[in-house]
């Protein structure tokens, strides 16, 4: 199932929190050797963690992590204005009806429909919270996962090549993908509102992202 936390909130799911975060550390550092810092206790962590973002987490039955990413307001810091700003020709990314989207990771146990699910919380959490768009900087690997999972963004800018390519995207708010991403994960759309609601309630586009 999926788990809605504030940063905040992991203290109360701790088996989860820490496989998270380990698994970020495996996935980016371990398996793609990004240049991310892994501390002493082998989670994968960086300052927008200390923002008290919104989690999107899959937890599987035994309380661990599936697969996750993270979101956070770009009217605040974010990294594709404070990283990757010159890819989007130098104008920021900056509106309370965009969020953006980091840290999409999957375990080495995670199932096929993990992805998916996961992608399909973007949309609950655009309709939830009344957003236009969720943007995201990804590697040259998601363009196929995205297309797969049947929600592609519009590309802003790259640079890079090959493996080594980086993009910035935008995912504007679409019920046509919810539907497909959700057939295509094999989760029943109702079932996906059921997990948003259970952290939000009904009335989710009305509170405000909290950012520490």
């Amino acid at each position: 199932m999926l788990r809605y936390l504030y940063a905040d909130e992991l203290h109360q799911y701790p088996k989860l929190a820490k496989s998270m975060f380990v698994d970020r550390a495996d996935q980016f550092k371990t398996r793609l050797g990004w240049d991310v810092h892994v501390n002493e206790n082998g989670e994968e962590r960086d300052q927008y963690d200390d923002l008290n973002p919104l989690y999107v987490i899959w937890e599987e039955p035994d309380g661990s992590h599936g697969g996750s990413m993270r979101f956070l307001p770009t009217t605040g810091p974010v990294m594709i204005n404070d990283v990757f700003g010159h890819l989007t020709g130098g104008s920021p990314i900056c509106s309370p009806l965009i969020w953006e989207v980091t840290r999409f990771c999957l375990s080495r146990r995670a199932s096929s429909r993990v992805a998916g699910a996961i992608m399909l919380s973007g949309g609950e959490v655009m309709e939830g919270f009344g957003l236009t768009h969720i943007a995201g900087v990804f590697d040259e690997r998601m363009i196929r996962i995205y297309r797969l999972i049947g929600s592609s963004p519009e590309v802003l800018g790259s640079e890079g090549k090959g493996r080594d390519k980086i993009y910035v995207g935008l995912w504007p708010f679409s019920p046509a993908d919810c539907t497909r991403v959700a057939e295509r994960a094999g989760i029943p759309r109702e079932l996906s509102r059921l997990w948003f609601n259970r952290a939000f309630g009904r009335t989710g586009r009305h509170r405000i992202m909290r950012t520490g």
